[in-house]
């Protein structure tokens, strides 16, 4: 199935939203109510991320429809098909990507999929998009089996808590999440 990729623009908010609540619900699964519970970022956060350039959907294509792409990484790109697609969606979103710089690498703050999309490597597809060869991090719950487990798989390894990453898991401490329960990971 076609996929594109391109920036988030403030028409998507509601749909990431969604989807982050749709993804999160799988964690009661695992005994973690409270992650399924927790608020999704809101639209201002949302617009703080996709002002500076680090909020990317993946767009799944509707069928019969027609996709646009432009430059890989600069915007949209196709992923699996061709065509052209317009920011803005000629698709459903099925996952998105927060980013932002840590230690001057990519560092992905949010990805969530659509349990609809699970399978269909929407979310590897976002991180591929964002690694700009200069290493990518990012931090997640150790034993989940779509966390640090399935991360493993897409080629990254656990790293020590150093640098802007301490400062992240600090920050996410201060949100409620336990740093015992939680690993950093690289992508060299």
């Amino acid at each position: 199935m076609t996929h594109v990729i391109r920036q988030a623009v403030p028409a998507d908010f509601p749909r990431l939203r969604e989807v982050e609540v749709l993804a999160g619900a799988a964690f009661r699964d695992v005994g973690m109510a409270w992650v399924a519970e927790d608020e999704p970022p809101s639209a201002e956060v949302l617009g703080r991320f996709a002002a500076a350039g680090r909020a990317w959907v993946c767009e799944v294509a509707r069928a019969g429809g027609h996709d646009t792409a432009g430059v890989g990484g600069q915007g949209t790109a196709v992923v699996g098909g061709r065509g052209t697609a317009a920011a803005g969606g000629q698709g459903t979103v099925g996952a998105y990507l927060l980013a932002e710089r840590v230690d001057g690498r990519v560092h992905v703050a949010q990805v969530s999929v659509d349990p609809a999309y699970r399978g269909m490597r929407l979310g590897a597809a976002l991180i591929d998009h964002v690694d700009d060869g200069g290493g990518i991090t990012l931090t997640t719950f150790a034993d989940v089996p779509w966390n640090a487990p399935h991360y493993r798989r897409l080629g990254f390894r656990v790293v020590e808590a150093t640098g802007g990453l301490a400062l992240v898991v600090r920050r996410e401490a201060a949100l409620g999440l336990d740093p015992a329960t939680r690993v950093c990971m690289i992508r060299p």
